[in-house]
């Protein structure tokens, strides 16, 4: 995720300079946050997949009285026991296969700042046990080493799960969960915040804009309420993901509903692979007519003077063709289900070289 830009002093409910968001979910997370950023006190920052935790950490760091120290981040969960054990506390040399020399650990590194723990429910029980040590005491010994190490580095730590139910399922010491939750700070689910949408989309824009010089300066209104409406599982990282997506592959200058996944979207076309319809919702249709009107005038010479019915009969075609296979070529019951006269469908289905003896196929 991007880095949102410095932070600085404010109202304790105000947006932190550097994170987005306005909603009234995210000003209780402002106020948690510089409440606690000037204290000494343990954090545990708890939220989905997503959502920004790493964010507010940084923040906590910016604003507290070590901001001029390192902030360290160390991902719990993208190494295997050993490595996160050397990560966190360094080695010295021959302390296992590959340690050729010394080597200093994270928080040694974080020595008068703060050190960052993300995933740490992923951590092990024998690894749990060193790491409240370290919060206890402030100490800790290398890998292969007897020499205690002193650490004066602020924790704090992040989970995507419920720490106490991991506690209960005994995955997690009950110590340390005490020790890392004394001050918790939960952020929100984007659909939780869906107001906060437009100002995350403009964000992106204009930073995907830059990194890859496009001008991508405009939402269509039925891209935005369909990024409105989606209930986001993979929460801001998701739509940081689907606008980069979009800046790359827009060929205009607006960001249209077309350039959104299906999942967003919800257009999935008229029909699927096995010629059966596909449901789209009634907020989806305005969105699909247009990409069709649009196609047509693109597709048309700009002196064209038969705009209209190059629109129209390509959208009739489909409709009396998918009537036609709904009524397994009978004229006559298609022509009822369409609401015009056999003879009149009889001449449509001539001029638009339609074979209903073949449940409307097209003829080749």
């Amino acid at each position: 995720m991007p880095t949102f830009g410095a932070s600085s002093a404010g109202p304790s409910g105000s947006p932190i300079p550097g994170i987005i968001g306005a909603s009234p979910t995210m000003e209780a997370v402002y106020r948690v946050t510089r409440r606690v950023a000037t204290s000494k006190a343990s954090v545990l920052i708890l939220g989905e997949t997503g959502v920004g935790k790493e964010l507010i950490a940084g923040a906590v760091h910016r604003l507290s009285h070590r901001r001029n120290g390192p902030f360290v981040r160390v991902n719990c969960g993208a190494l295997s026991e050993s490595l996160l054990e050397s990560e966190l506390f360094g080695h010295v040399r021959g302390a296992y296969t590959g340690a050729i020399a010394n080597r200093e650990g994270r928080f040694e590194a974080a020595h008068h700042g703060t050190i960052f723990l993300d995933e740490i429910n992923s951590t092990s029980l024998t690894l749990q046990v060193k790491l409240l040590r370290v919060l206890q005491e402030g100490e800790f010994q290398r890998v292969g080493d007897t020499t205690t190490i002193r650490s004066d580095a602020r924790v704090i730590a992040a989970s995507n799960r419920n720490l106490m139910e991991e506690v209960r399922a005994e995955r997690f010491r009950e110590d340390l969960y005490w020790r890392l939750n004394v001050v918790p700070i939960e952020i929100p689910p984007l659909r939780d915040r869906r107001e906060d949408v437009s100002a995350l989309v403009t964000f992106f824009l204009d930073y995907y804009n830059e990194l890859n010089d496009r001008y991508v300066s405009h939402i269509e209104p039925a891209a935005l309420e369909a990024l409105s409406d989606y209930h986001w599982p993979g929460n801001v990282r998701e739509l940081q993901n689907y606008i980069e997506r979009a800046v790359v592959m827009a060929e205009g200058d607006e960001l249209t509903v077309d350039l959104l996944p299906v999942e967003v979207s919800g257009v999935r076309g008229v029909a699927s692979d096995d010629g059966q319809p596909e449901t789209i919702t009634p907020a989806d249709l305005g969105a699909l007519t247009k990409a069709v009107v649009l196609q047509g005038l693109k597709e048309a010479e700009a002196e064209a003077t038969d705009v209209h019915s190059r629109i129209v009969d390509r959208v009739e075609r489909e409709v009396i063709l998918q009537v036609l296979r709904e009524c397994d070529g009978v004229q006559t019951r298609a022509a009822t289900r369409l609401g015009i006269n056999r003879n009149t469908l009889h001449k449509k289905i001539k001029d638009y070289e339609l074979d209903h003896s073949n449940n409307g196929e097209a003829v080749s």
